[in-house]
């Protein structure tokens, strides 16, 4: 069983590519455990349609898939250009205007961002995903900036911007995001991923905004500002804020430079992991699988090395969402996790993991230890909230993890924690041990050749006690 179950978790964007009941289906049956709904492109009713068919294959599938919502925040870009294409040269002059929606041939630039009120002269800024180079000479009107261009190149209409050194004071949650915000908790989606954070505060004014909304989604901070990375200090305060970390690594290699990505990632999934976070690993995982039907060897590589480094999720953005290849990349991408999990251990971190109660974290460590000391085949969680069943996860165990609670939301919360099987049972003081007996009599629990029973430890508490988990028991089914 545990050969066949794989622990890393697979996050897949929906987009175009896989715009139908069916692809997703698909998509989720190939081994998809989260869907993400990129909200800097689509529109509501779309969204609507898109959760009505993640929520019915899980249900065909029997399962909980998470269904995340990645904010867009203040993506900066440039607004029409002439022709859809301007050629810059080393020495240009461009200024970039936020008064102005069209573009007359001229070097006078529209903008879909007032950067007059945040960059400073001398500040770098980088048009087109890095391909362009330029610096801030001057703040011309209160509405606009000139830029002299750095290198010979070309830009489009609506490419993006990166400031990787200016300081935009917490103002990351734009008017566009606070009406989809309010959108989402309307649609009770499990997690929502806040794009450019650049500090603590920014998670804390998203989770007040959330609770204002009634909402109870799980914050996922995106790593992928210069100013979040500049000190190991910086971003463990935004771990210990937040609830997951997402490794942004497209707009992170333009902002701070592609070689701090690799280092950068994995302390990040080091300190997610010794504080009982979530951590996704995202961008370019399998890249070249939007045109191609097989992974590069170094693509194989990445995702085993997030898989080694003991990421919770690895995720796929243009895979899934414009590729040619959607399901034939997510099979590729389980058939990595699972040779690399079967013929690797997950790197240790240095510190033990502290979680935000010692308790959980005492018990999680004693669960591990017991159920690898005596060969079990998987820990069975009982859980009101899902604290537990984190905490049992971030000890990064070598067998699967079957959590078991009444509440769809906890359960939804799980699916992209690492080695997680969540199920919604209605609760009885035996549920946990009932779900085990279930899944051997379907095959999803397979007794082993050497054995005649499955050996489960079971871990429980009192029902709907957030906290209340007490009882470790062994079982043979």
């Amino acid at each position: 069983m545990s050969k066949l179950f794989k622990r890393t978790k697979i996050l897949a964007t929906i987009g175009p590519a896989v715009f139908s009941e069916e692809k997703i289906e698909e998509l989720i049956m190939a081994g998809v455990n989260g869907c993400r709904l990129n909200f800097s492109h689509g529109d509501y009713t779309e969204r609507d349609q898109q959760i009505e068919w993640i929520r019915k294959a899980a249900a065909k599938k029997g399962r909980s898939v998470a269904i995340l919502q990645d904010l867009q925040g203040p993506k900066i870009r440039l607004g029409e250009i002439q022709n859809n294409h301007m050629d810059v040269r080393t020495g240009d002059e461009l200024i970039l205007d936020n008064s102005i929606t069209t573009h007359d041939g001229s070097n006078i630039i529209p903008v879909q961002y007032n950067l007059a009120e945040k960059v400073k002269v001398g500040e770098p800024l980088s048009m087109f995903d890095g391909k362009v180079k330029s610096e801030v000479t001057e703040i011309v009107s209160n509405t606009a900036i000139k830029v002299k261009v750095l290198n010979d190149g070309f830009i489009m209409s609506h490419k993006g911007l990166n400031l990787p050194d200016t300081d935009f004071g917490g103002d990351i949650i734009t008017e566009k995001d606070m009406a989809d915000i309010e959108f989402g908790a309307s649609r009770d989606f499990d997690y929502v991923a806040l794009s450019f954070v650049q500090s603590a505060e920014d998670i804390e004014k998203l989770r007040q905004i959330l609770l204002s909304h009634g909402s109870t989604a799980r914050i996922i901070a995106k790593i992928e500002t210069k100013k979040a990375i500049e000190s190991d200090e910086t971003m463990e305060a935004i771990v210990k804020a937040t609830d997951g970390i997402m490794v942004a690594r497209g707009d992170m290699a333009v902002e701070a430079g592609a070689e701090v990505v690799p280092i950068v990632q994995r302390k990040l999934i080091a300190m997610c992991r010794e504080h009982s976070k979530l951590c996704i690993v995202a961008t370019q995982m399998m890249g070249s699988m939007v045109e191609n039907p097989e992974p590069t060897r170094a693509e194989v590589s990445d995702v085993a090395n997030a898989v080694i480094q003991g990421a919770d999720a690895v995720m796929l953005s243009d895979e899934t969402a414009n590729g040619k290849y959607p399901v034939e990349t997510v099979k590729a991408m389980k058939k990595v996790i699972l040779y690399t999990q079967n013929h690797s251990h997950v790197s240790p971190i240095n510190h033990e993991v502290t979680g935000n109660y010692k308790s959980y974290d005492a018990i999680a460590n004693g669960v591990v230890s017991l159920a690898e000391k005596i060969d079990a085949d998987v820990i069975v969680c009982q859980t009101a909230s899902g604290a537990t069943a984190s905490a049992i996860a971030a000890q990064r165990p070598k067998l699967p993890i079957v959590t078991v609670t009444s509440n769809p939301r906890v359960a939804g919360q799980l699916a992209l924690t690492y080695a997680n099987s969540a199920f919604v049972r209605t609760y009885s003081e035996t549920y946990g041990q009932d779900l085990a007996s279930e899944l051997k009599e379907n095959g999803y629990l397979q007794v082993r050749e050497d054995k005649d029973d499955i050996l489960a430890v079971i871990i429980s508490g009192h029902k709907d006690t957030a906290g209340g988990t007490d009882t470790i028991h062994i079982v043979r089914i």
